[in-house]
């Protein structure tokens, strides 16, 4: 990781609401904004923000959300998200989140990911698999 990855480091992503980012178990008139996308695009906004700190070979991947989803937004409106570095210890990265509509804030938590090496990671997850499949 570069020592640019630090507390007070922002970004932020627009995202329209288009159809596969809603819900649709209430109905057309009522398609807005689902929960799971909306941490999905949290996810990959601060995922964004990260790997622009991190070195050759590193990224990153998500271990807690905590998050509230406090205002519907409607099909076709726009969310902007906003990430702020909140600590880092380590490897490990907490995020402030915020995002807003068109009219209204609709979310705000935090997410925590973890810096790894992805070659590391590799060796890890091939391991793994190999518990299973020579069980």
């Amino acid at each position: 990781m570069k020592e640019s990855l630090k507390p007070g480091v922002s970004a932020s992503k627009s995202f329209k609401i288009d159809k596969e980012r809603t819900i649709d178990f209430m109905g057309e008139d009522l398609r807005v904004y689902a929960t799971p996308m909306l941490v999905r695009d949290i996810e990959h906004t601060c995922r964004d923000l990260i790997v622009e700190h991190c070195e050759a070979g590193e990224d990153s991947v998500g271990t807690h959300v905590d998050l509230a989803h406090t205002g519907a937004t409607p099909l076709g409106m726009t969310v902007e998200i906003t990430v702020t570095i909140g600590e880092v210890k380590g490897r490990h990265v907490t995020l402030e989140v915020s995002a807003k509509d068109d009219v209204e804030d609709v979310a705000s938590g935090k997410h925590s990911r973890f810096v790894v090496d992805m070659a590391k990671t590799k060796e890890r997850l091939t391991a793994k698999v190999a518990k299973v499949t020579n069980a």
